[in-house]
């Protein structure tokens, strides 16, 4: 079981079974989102030092500055494909229209 499809076909396989088991998705994953929103808290305030209310709003931000790195990533991505894809296109015609 070591190529890549057979892998990714057997963790299919593993993921569904086990979530056509829970009963209860969201105390499932309950653990997950509390542990982001404590990296977020851990980032803004690494000391505790802040009240609770400042470093939620603080942690907010943070978690907005992160998704928003994610799409301007998946921006530049998207957008250098479409490049790339355009230049491979034109050479693609260039070489047919000389053929």
């Amino acid at each position: 079981m070591s190529d890549p499809t057979t892998r990714k076909l057997a963790a299919q396989v593993a993921a569904h079974t086990s979530w056509a088991g829970t009963s209860d998705r969201a105390a499932r994953t309950a653990a997950a989102r509390d542990a982001l929103a404590a990296r977020f808290e851990t980032e803004v305030d690494p000391h505790k030092v802040l009240d609770p209310e400042e470093r939620a709003r603080r942690a907010g931000h943070a978690r907005s500055a992160y998704y928003a790195r994610l799409a301007l990533k998946r921006h530049q991505a998207v957008r250098d494909i479409t490049r790339a894809t355009e230049a491979l296109n034109a050479a693609d015609t260039e070489i047919q229209e000389s053929i």
